[in-house]
């Protein structure tokens, strides 16, 4: 079943063409009456779009409501930590079971949390029912993207990218004003009722019509590489909350931030020998040993790691150094989700011309230059001159990322592109836990070394405590305002210099590592005349 080994010489391709291997992979799912599938899978991505940002609004209600204010920030990473360690698992089942089987259970399991959530008598079963609920959003993130490339042959793909595209952005925009409104006139609750209709909507049109490719019956029965299993949700589980509460909980050279480190090391060691030894590896070899994969993988990581600059940190300098309500920063931000996925879905025009790799190198070029360039904004500034920036960086970003995820799931067949897919989504969720511990420890360690010289005393010492003061600044005199905001202004720059450097290492693994020509296999799809 596995291709391994596929290589294709591409040095005398024609500028622009990838390199394509006739036969390669089986019939395309059926194209007719895809309106309904798409719907579905716009539904699936919406649910998991609108958890984080609709959740966030809500949270002085929920803590006032629940208590738990020391641990709340469990109710993002919970969640966090099950879809990034389950997306591999999800990736295998649904090549060897099948899509819809996954999508109906991930489904099923997201609404299942959702409904615990609404019903949560303190803040410990509410965090443990976001664990449930990430549990299903795993699913949705990787299926649905997958189901998305098997229902579009390459020309056509950029359709229903650009429409996932949208979906994020919509949600990114919708999902605070949703979890304002249902917070302030209503109950917080209902942030988690709301996604039964959304989920159930999804669940019928999915199971009434979505019907997969009939595939060859395998000589032998399936086996469930439930060890592998484990080992990858144990290793991600120990890591990602090292990352995610070290600095943060305790210190980094704490003992609770070694242990998590040092047993995160000895279970991915565990893992690489569990692996090597399952007869279908829930994280197969070929997965890093192919060029154009472990290529994607590691650029988009890249990805995860440099967006943390803008969503985390630029929220909190629009804030505290151009003194923008809440409304006001959340609109300089969400400028970047309108030119996001206007470029995904101009990106076709693209790469059909000088190729998926070649497109990836121009927008992420285009990205470190925009990032290296907003230290360099006027203090204090207006706020047209970040909202442009990240303007521009959409635009970067988007004719980054959608040429590297078309790319590789053209580079694989049915029987792998689940695992592919989850493969990519996963080094992007833990490029973005990375990226957050990284980039809040430079924060921090930039404003102490600012206020350590202070010219007054009594200031804040962390990021948190000096965004708060600016936000109330009865207690401050003016001076002691505009030192604050300067330092600010320094550590969310020298942030945003990193996740620069983030865009040049992912510039150079495609030029170093990433084959000039994606190994492009040929479609034997039908039907195409249906497509919505």
């Amino acid at each position: 079943m596995h291709s391994e080994g596929i290589s294709v010489s591409v040095s005398d391709e024609a500028p622009g063409t990838e390199a394509a291997i006739p036969g390669a992979t089986p019939d395309a799912a059926p194209t007719r009456g895809r309106g309904p599938v798409v719907a579905a899978l716009m539904m699936g991505m919406a649910l998991a779009a609108l958890d984080g940002t609709i959740v966030s609004t809500a949270v002085p209600q929920i803590v006032g409501d629940l208590g738990g204010f020391a641990v709340f920030s469990w109710l993002f990473s919970g969640y966090l930590l099950a879809v990034t360690v389950t997306l591999p698992v999800y990736g295998k089942l649904s090549d060897t079971f099948g899509r819809k089987p996954v999508l109906i259970a991930g489904v099923i399991v997201f609404l299942t949390g959702s409904v615990l959530c609404a019903f949560a008598w303190n803040m410990a079963a509410l965090i443990a029912f976001r664990i449930v609920q990430g549990l299903g959003g795993g699913a949705l993130q990787g299926t649905v993207q997958t189901i998305a490339a098997d229902l579009y042959p390459l020309k056509e793909r950029p359709k229903i990218q650009a429409k996932l595209s949208t979906v994020w952005a919509v949600s990114a925009v919708a999902g605070p004003a949703l979890g304002g409104l249902f917070a302030t006139y209503a109950d917080w609750r209902w942030i988690f009722l709301i996604n039964v209709p959304v989920g159930a909507v999804a669940l019928y049109l999915v199971a009434r019509h979505f019907t997969e490719p009939a595939r060859p019956k395998p000589a032998t029965r399936p086996r469930i590489d439930w060890a592998g299993a484990l080992c990858v949700f144990a290793t991600g589980a120990l890591l990602l909350t090292a990352l995610v509460q070290g600095g943060v909980a305790w210190p980094w050279l704490s003992a609770p931030s070694l242990a998590l480190l040092a047993g995160s090391a000895a279970l991915a060691a565990l893992t690489v020998y569990v692996e090597r030894r399952a007869a279908e590896p829930v994280i197969p070899g070929w997965v890093w040993r192919r060029r154009t994969i472990a290529a994607v993988n590691l650029a988009l990581g890249g990805l995860g790691l440099l967006m943390v600059a803008p969503t985390v940190f630029l929220p909190t300098y629009a804030q505290s150094v151009l003194g923008l309500n809440p409304t006001a920063a959340g609109f300089v931000l969400s400028v970047m989700t309108l030119s996001w996925p206007l470029s995904a879905a101009l990106s076709s025009r693209v790469y059909t011309r000088i190729g998926f790799r070649n497109s990836a190198i121009t927008g992420i070029a285009l990205a470190a230059l925009i990032l290296a360039a907003f230290p360099l904004l006027p203090f204090p500034g207006q706020a047209w001159q970040p909202a442009l920036l990240m303007l521009l960086l959409g635009g970067a970003l988007g004719l980054f990322q959608l040429p590297l995820i078309i790319g590789v799931q053209s580079t694989v067949g049915w029987a792998e592109r689940g695992t592919t897919t989850a493969s990519v989504l996963f080094c992007r969720q833990v490029g973005q836990s990375v990226g957050a511990a990284l980039f809040g420890a430079i924060a921090n360690a930039t404003l102490a070394a600012r206020l350590a010289h202070a010219p007054m005393p009594g200031l804040p010492g962390d990021l948190d405590s000096v965004s708060h003061a600016l936000q109330h600044p009865a207690a401050l005199t003016a001076d002691a305002a505009d030192y604050l905001r300067r330092a600010v202004a320094s550590a969310v720059g020298h942030v945003y210099i990193g996740a620069a450097i983030a865009a040049v290492l992912s510039l150079l693994v495609l030029l170093l590592l990433a084959p000039r020509r994606f190994p492009v296999l040929a479609e034997h799809s039908k039907n195409q005349e249906d497509a919505p």
